[in-house]
Protein backbone atom coordinates (compact mmCIF):
# COMPACT_ATOMS: atom_id res chain seq x y z
CA UNK A 1 0.00 0.00 0.00
CA UNK A 2 2.77 2.52 0.75
CA UNK A 3 4.66 1.66 -2.35
CA UNK A 4 1.59 2.55 -4.12
CA UNK A 5 1.19 5.65 -2.98
CA UNK A 6 4.90 6.76 -2.77
CA UNK A 7 5.70 4.84 -5.44
CA UNK A 8 8.93 2.07 -5.86
CA UNK A 9 11.80 4.54 -6.91
CA UNK A 10 12.26 2.11 -9.48
CA UNK A 11 9.99 4.07 -12.21
CA UNK A 12 8.79 7.78 -12.68
CA UNK A 13 6.08 8.49 -10.34
CA UNK A 14 2.63 9.67 -10.68
CA UNK A 15 1.67 13.55 -10.75
CA UNK A 16 -0.59 12.07 -7.55
CA UNK A 17 2.82 10.44 -5.71
CA UNK A 18 4.20 13.31 -5.87
CA UNK A 19 1.59 14.89 -4.25
CA UNK A 20 1.37 12.14 -1.65
CA UNK A 21 5.60 12.44 -1.18
CA UNK A 22 5.16 16.35 -1.14
CA UNK A 23 2.52 16.44 1.77
CA UNK A 24 4.22 13.56 3.53
CA UNK A 25 7.69 15.57 3.21
CA UNK A 26 5.85 18.91 4.46
CA UNK A 27 5.21 17.25 7.74
CA UNK A 28 7.73 15.53 8.44
CA UNK A 29 10.04 18.61 7.15
CA UNK A 30 8.23 20.88 10.16
CA UNK A 31 8.83 17.67 12.77
CA UNK A 32 12.53 18.14 11.54
CA UNK A 33 12.57 22.27 12.01
CA UNK A 34 10.73 21.81 15.13
CA UNK A 35 13.40 18.99 16.65
CA UNK A 36 16.47 20.82 14.98
CA UNK A 37 15.10 24.35 16.04
CA UNK A 38 14.27 27.45 14.77
CA UNK A 39 17.87 28.72 14.21
CA UNK A 40 18.29 25.54 11.07
CA UNK A 41 16.37 28.14 8.33
CA UNK A 42 17.31 31.51 10.59
CA UNK A 43 20.69 33.90 9.13
CA UNK A 44 23.14 32.30 11.89
CA UNK A 45 26.06 30.88 10.87
CA UNK A 46 27.09 28.74 7.84
CA UNK A 47 27.12 25.66 10.27
CA UNK A 48 23.61 26.49 10.23
CA UNK A 49 22.75 27.78 6.39
CA UNK A 50 24.66 24.22 5.09
CA UNK A 51 21.81 22.29 6.67
CA UNK A 52 19.27 24.09 5.21
CA UNK A 53 20.77 23.71 1.97
CA UNK A 54 21.27 20.28 2.28
CA UNK A 55 18.04 19.01 3.66
CA UNK A 56 16.46 21.33 0.99
CA UNK A 57 18.19 19.22 -1.64
CA UNK A 58 17.71 15.92 -0.14
CA UNK A 59 13.71 16.50 0.80
CA UNK A 60 13.41 17.99 -3.24
CA UNK A 61 15.11 14.66 -4.95
CA UNK A 62 12.68 13.28 -1.90
CA UNK A 63 9.64 14.49 -3.23
CA UNK A 64 10.38 14.11 -7.04
CA UNK A 65 11.45 10.87 -6.84
CA UNK A 66 15.05 11.22 -7.73
CA UNK A 67 15.94 9.50 -4.30
CA UNK A 68 14.46 6.23 -2.36
CA UNK A 69 12.15 8.02 0.05
CA UNK A 70 12.50 6.17 3.39
CA UNK A 71 16.49 6.24 2.71
CA UNK A 72 16.28 9.90 2.29
CA UNK A 73 13.78 10.12 5.01
CA UNK A 74 16.43 8.52 7.00
CA UNK A 75 18.89 10.81 5.68
CA UNK A 76 17.50 14.18 6.22
CA UNK A 77 16.50 13.41 10.11
CA UNK A 78 20.54 11.79 10.88
CA UNK A 79 21.45 15.29 9.53
CA UNK A 80 18.91 17.32 11.88
CA UNK A 81 19.91 15.27 14.66
CA UNK A 82 23.86 15.45 14.06
CA UNK A 83 23.11 19.57 13.42
CA UNK A 84 21.40 19.26 16.85
CA UNK A 85 24.34 17.54 18.59
CA UNK A 86 27.00 19.74 17.15
CA UNK A 87 24.72 22.93 18.22
CA UNK A 88 24.64 20.93 22.13
CA UNK A 89 28.49 20.30 22.13
CA UNK A 90 29.10 23.75 20.62
CA UNK A 91 27.14 25.27 23.66
CA UNK A 92 28.95 23.43 26.20
CA UNK A 93 32.33 23.83 24.90
CA UNK A 94 33.04 26.65 23.17
CA UNK A 95 36.36 25.52 21.47
CA UNK A 96 34.10 23.52 19.67
CA UNK A 97 31.41 26.18 19.20
CA UNK A 98 34.60 28.30 17.69
CA UNK A 99 35.85 25.26 15.33
CA UNK A 100 32.31 24.70 14.02
CA UNK A 101 30.68 28.46 13.75
CA UNK A 102 33.79 30.51 13.45
CA UNK A 103 34.63 33.49 15.75
CA UNK A 104 33.80 37.54 15.40
CA UNK A 105 36.59 39.51 14.48
CA UNK A 106 37.21 42.88 15.83
CA UNK A 107 36.87 45.53 12.45
CA UNK A 108 36.94 48.55 14.77
CA UNK A 109 38.89 49.48 18.19
CA UNK A 110 38.14 52.65 19.66
CA UNK A 111 37.62 54.48 16.41
CA UNK A 112 40.71 52.79 14.35
CA UNK A 113 39.81 50.76 11.81
CA UNK A 114 41.67 47.02 12.15
CA UNK A 115 42.62 47.31 8.69
CA UNK A 116 44.56 43.52 8.76
CA UNK A 117 41.12 42.05 9.90
CA UNK A 118 38.97 44.12 7.08
CA UNK A 119 41.60 42.67 4.57
CA UNK A 120 41.11 39.25 5.98
CA UNK A 121 37.48 39.20 6.19
CA UNK A 122 37.20 41.03 3.15
CA UNK A 123 35.26 43.72 4.31
CA UNK A 124 35.33 46.99 2.40
CA UNK A 125 35.59 50.52 4.26
CA UNK A 126 31.94 50.79 1.93
CA UNK A 127 30.65 48.13 3.93
CA UNK A 128 31.49 49.27 7.27
CA UNK A 129 30.31 52.27 6.48
CA UNK A 130 26.84 50.95 5.62
CA UNK A 131 26.87 48.90 8.78
CA UNK A 132 27.23 52.43 11.20
CA UNK A 133 24.43 53.99 8.92
CA UNK A 134 22.36 51.21 9.81
CA UNK A 135 22.90 51.93 13.19
CA UNK A 136 20.76 54.69 12.86
CA UNK A 137 22.03 57.20 15.19
CA UNK A 138 24.21 59.45 13.14
CA UNK A 139 27.75 57.58 14.02
CA UNK A 140 30.46 58.63 13.31
CA UNK A 141 33.89 56.66 12.76
CA UNK A 142 35.69 58.01 16.10
CA UNK A 143 32.62 57.71 18.23
CA UNK A 144 32.98 53.64 17.86
CA UNK A 145 34.43 52.04 20.65
CA UNK A 146 34.30 48.50 19.21
CA UNK A 147 32.84 47.09 15.73
CA UNK A 148 32.78 42.81 14.71
CA UNK A 149 32.54 40.92 12.17
CA UNK A 150 29.89 38.39 13.46
CA UNK A 151 30.02 34.98 13.05
CA UNK A 152 26.69 35.30 11.55
CA UNK A 153 28.01 37.14 8.78
CA UNK A 154 26.79 40.69 10.20
CA UNK A 155 28.64 43.55 11.73
CA UNK A 156 27.73 45.01 15.10
CA UNK A 157 28.85 48.01 16.77
CA UNK A 158 29.33 49.56 19.81
CA UNK A 159 28.84 52.98 20.67
CA UNK A 160 31.96 54.90 22.82
CA UNK A 161 29.93 56.06 26.31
Amino acid sequence: MIQYLIGSGEETILWWQAAVRATIVFFLAIIMVRLGGKRIFGKHTAFDIVLGIVLGSILGRTITGNAPFFASIIAAFTLVFLHWLMAVTSFRWDSVGDLVKGNFQILVKDGEIQWESMKRNHISERDLQEAIRLLGNGARLEEIKMAHYERSGDISIQIKD
